[in-house]
């Protein structure tokens, strides 16, 4: 079984935690949590892009393989 990554979850989770914080202390909670939310989305993006070193070593071999 193999499991998931779950990097945009964390992503929007992370965002929306900052902008709840900024939001309280800025005083616009509906703006900041919206920033925070698109932030995470970029960060989980961003997350999720990452490969595992197995994978990038498989890849690399082929790579390798081609030229």
């Amino acid at each position: 079984m193999t499991t998931k990554p779950k990097g945009m979850g964390l992503g929007i989770a992370l965002g929306a935690a900052l902008g709840i914080v900024l939001g309280v202390v800025a005083g616009h909670m509906g703006l900041w949590l919206g920033i925070g939310v698109a932030i995470g989305i970029a960060i989980g993006g961003t997350l999720r892009r990452t490969k595992c070193a197995t994978c990038e070593a498989k890849q690399n071999q082929e790579l390798r393989a081609r030229s």
